[in-house]
C-alpha cells in the first residue's frame, strides 16, 4: 500500500522550485536504478547525473525549454549502450563468474549463446534491446523517487543526437534515452499539481485469462 500511496501522490511535475534533492535520497534512487532487473543481466545502459548549472542551462534548449531541466537539483540522463559487443558481453560475464566465485569458464555456452545472438541483429536493433533495459530502471528510479517524496519528471522530448553529442556519447558507445530531473514540485506555479490522475479504466486495462 506505502508504494501505491506513493504512486498516486506523484505526477508529471511540470514546475519545479530548485530546492536541492538530499543527497543519500539521490544514493537511494540510484541504487534502485542499479539494483533493476535487465535481460541476462547484462545492464546495458548508465546514468549521467548533471548538477552542473551551466551544463543544464545548455541542456535546456536540447530538452525544448522545459524549465525542469534548470529548476530541478539533478538531471538523470539514461544512456543505453550502442550495441552489444563481445568485448561488453565478456566484461559482464566475467564480473559474474569472479564475484560469484565460480569457475571463469562455467558460463561460457550462454555467454557464447548471448554473443551469437546478439551479433547476428543490425546495432540499431540492439540499441532498441538496450534502451528498452534502460526503461526498467528508468520506471524503478521514478516509484524509488515516488517513495521518497521526491518530485520526478519523465521526459522523452529532447533531441537526443543534440545531447549526445553534447555528452559526447558517441565516444563512450552510448545513445541518450530519457531524462529525469529530480527535484520538489513548485506548488504555487505548477497548473497540473492539483488535477485529478486518470488513467484507463481496469476492465479495460487487465484482461485475466484463467
Amino acid at each position: 500500500m506505502e508504494l501505491i500511496n506513493a504512486l498516486n501522490w506523484r505526477y508529471a511535475t511540470k514546475k519545479m522550485n530548485g530546492q536541492t534533492v538530499p543527497q543519500d535520497k539521490v544514493n537511494t534512487i540510484l541504487e534502485a536504478a542499479h539494483l533493476a532487473p535487465t535481460s541476462s543481466g547484462l545492464q546495458p545502459f548508465e546514468i549521467i547525473v548533471v548538477t552542473n548549472a551551466e551544463l543544464k542551462e545548455k541542456i535546456k534548449p536540447i530538452a525544448f525549454e522545459q524549465t525542469q531541466i534548470t529548476d530541478c537539483s539533478h538531471l538523470l540522463i539514461f544512456a543505453a549502450w550502442d550495441n552489444y559487443t563481445p568485448e561488453r558481453i565478456n566484461e559482464v560475464f566475467t564480473r559474474t563468474t569472479t564475484e560469484r566465485g565460480v569457475p571463469a569458464d562455467s558460463m561460457d555456452d550462454y555467454k557464447n549463446r548471448l554473443i551469437s545472438r546478439f551479433g547476428s541483429r543490425t546495432a540499431e536493433q540492439n540499441f532498441a534491446h538496450a534502451a528498452r533495459q534502460a526503461y526498467i530502471g528508468f520506471g524503478i528510479a521514478l516509484a524509488a523517487a515516488a517513495e521518497l517524496k521526491v518530485d520526478a519528471t519523465p521526459m522523452e522530448g529532447f533531441d537526443n543526437a543534440a545531447l549526445d553529442e553534447l555528452l559526447n556519447l558517441k565516444e563512450k558507445g552510448l545513445r541518450s534515452v530519457t531524462l529525469l530531473p529530480l527535484g520538489y514540485r513548485d506548488a504555487e506555479n505548477d497548473w497540473l499539481v492539483n488535477l485529478k490522475k486518470v488513467r484507463t479504466p481496469k476492465a479495460r486495462f487487465i484482461t485475466e485469462i484463467k
